[in-house]
């Protein structure tokens, strides 16, 4: 061994570090030991198949991290399945990225996953400041080589690289933001986690126009993705810039709660809507990864879809809130068969307003065969009334506005109770019902309008004879129905639906809530969080009580 380099076994792989100036290097070598072996393909023989053998994880992850170490980018990326992609990457990490010294070391290795630390250094014009994090990568076969190689992500590079992003390290794309709520309270993610990615995108989108300066650093710029703006992600600041102010719709109380209550729940989400203006006044969200699944997030919503689907039935004069929908043990529709909830009695003299607060969804089925009701009615109340799915929300972020198709066939009793083709986020349902609760549809927004520019979306509303029967049935719910133990304590003017949505391949349904107390709707969304009241119901419930 050169003089001035140190060895150590780090989970069963010899990581050297070598001395050096510019770009260090880690050599890493393979353990000598019984399980030793070369993973070269062929090597005289036939070429290999089946999963890498734990010598082969081994020697592959070495030779990789050893050339990227050394600033080889291409004998790097030729240990990968994908080497032009790496190539590209690793070079951008040298040279667009700015980062040097770089020391790769080994994690204790599971199976094909290699976990590895990386401790370097970010230099630019002068300026430079340490770089530490972990990420990891599995080994595989090469499909026409049978080598052991690296499987080539984006994220191999660093966690928060998604495919197309790049790090660079320069003048921010954009001078950062001091966010502040309705109020002029400051909105950070260190005292805010779960708003960490909102305000990256606001600062991407408004940083310009908010009068900072932008500072150096390293970043991700993000990859334009369909729906999604691109943006960018501070990941080291070399020098500070200016911040310029930025105004929010935000409550801070509101925000404080809807983060507390997202926390007590795995992959949940929240939002609150302000129903008099549409202004948002909470969004959290409580996930493994950083996807704003509270104004992104694609899903069947359940029950709380009746909301719509009431509106329907009463707009087409199918039936009213005290007029019948009787609940039987089972519902056909073309073919398929629809049931209720384990347990639930059956009523044959049912009204909506019975059906409604049990969540009974044949009672829904059975309705959406009556005449003057067709296939696309359901797709023509919401996006009509309730600005859904139509793809034109500009709220001030990424976000999108639900998906309600016309369907034939079984899919439109399915759609009628939130299950089929139908996909909502919380921010969907939150302005569901604060439309369903005020009758006019305000296109939710979480920035002041003047920035967004241009018109918002539109819908048409409802009737004030329809809005007094959803609030009449969601009222219902909330004191003696399905909502009724989530709502319990909350007084004044409350409402509330349900929603269990079943999804193939889950254990359990995704749990959906939507709540209303005087001017505040919130709609809340926790996956496989079970029965609506639940989980997401405890979400929507410490939201109401901010008193936002």
């Amino acid at each position: 061994m050169r003089k001035g380099a140190k060895a150590a076994l780090v989970g069963g792989v010899f990581a050297v570090l070598v001395g050096g100036s510019g770009y260090g290097a880690y050599n890493v070598v393979t353990a000598v030991n019984a399980d030793s072996g070369s993973s070269s393909a062929a090597k005289g023989g036939a070429r290999r198949s089946g999963p890498p053998t734990r010598a082969e994880v081994r020697e592959t992850a070495a030779a990789f991290l050893a050339a990227w170490a050394k600033g080889d980018a291409n004998g790097a990326a030729a240990y990968t399945d994908n080497a032009s992609a790496a190539a590209s990457a690793l070079t951008g990490y040298r040279e667009d990225a700015h980062i040097r010294k770089v020391q790769l070391t080994a994690g204790r290795i599971s199976g094909t996953r290699v976990p590895f630390t990386v401790r370097a250094t970010v230099a630019y014009e002068g300026r430079s400041k340490p770089l530490r994090y972990a990420s990891a990568f599995d080994v595989v076969r090469g499909v026409s080589t049978g080598r052991a190689l690296v499987d080539w992500r984006a994220d191999v590079v660093h966690p928060d690289l998604g495919r197309g992003d790049t790090l660079e390290t320069g003048e921010a794309a954009a001078p950062p933001i001091r966010a502040v709520d309705r109020d002029g309270r400051a909105l950070t993610a260190k005292a805010y986690p779960s708003l960490a990615p909102v305000l990256d995108q606001l600062r991407s989108k408004y940083g310009d126009r908010a009068g900072g300066r932008p500072g150096i650093e390293l970043y991700v710029r993000r990859a334009a993705r369909e729906n999604t703006d691109a943006g960018t992600k501070t990941l080291l600041t070399l020098a500070e810039g200016r911040a310029g102010t930025l105004r929010t719709t935000l409550s801070a109380a509101a925000q404080r709660a809807a983060e507390g209550a997202v926390a007590r729940y795995a992959e949940s989400s929240v939002v609150a809507v302000r129903p008099s203006t549409g202004a948002v006044l909470a969004v959290a969200n409580h996930r493994k990864d950083e996807f704003n699944a509270a104004f992104e997030g694609k899903l069947a919503p359940g029950s709380t879809m009746k909301i719509v689907t009431a509106a329907m039935l009463i707009d087409r004069g199918v039936t009213k809130a005290s007029g019948r929908a009787p609940c039987t043990p089972a519902a056909t529709w073309q073919s398929q068969t629809f049931h209720n909830l384990k347990g639930m009695a059956p009523n044959g003299n049912a009204t909506l307003a019975d059906s409604f607060a049990r969540s009974c969804n044949t009672a829904f089925v059975k309705l959406v065969d009556e005449e003057p009701l067709t296939d696309a009615s359901l797709t023509e109340e919401a996006q009509a009334n309730f600005g859904l799915g139509r793809d034109n929300w500009r709220t001030g972020i990424t976000s999108a506005d639900g998906t309600v198709p016309a369907s034939a066939g079984p899919d439109r009793a399915a759609n009628a109770i939130g299950q089929g083709q139908v996909q909502l986020n919380p921010l969907n349902l939150a302005s569901v019902t604060a439309t369903a609760t005020t009758g006019t549809f305000r296109q939710p927004v979480l920035v002041p309008k003047s920035l967004i520019g241009g018109e918002l979306a539109t819908a048409r509303g409802l009737s004030a004879g329809t809005v007094a029967q959803l609030r009449q049935l969601m009222r219902r719910t909330a004191v003696t129905g399905t909502g009724a133990r989530a709502m319990a304590g909350l007084g004044g003017d409350i409402g509330a639906k349900t929603g269990s949505a079943e999804v193939d391949g889950q254990a359990r349904p995704n749990s959906w809530f939507a709540g209303y107390r005087g001017d505040l709707a919130v709609a809340a969304m926790a996956q496989e969080g079970g029965h609506g009241g639940d989980t997401a119901g405890p979400i929507v419930a410490a939201v109401l009580r901010s008193g936002a």
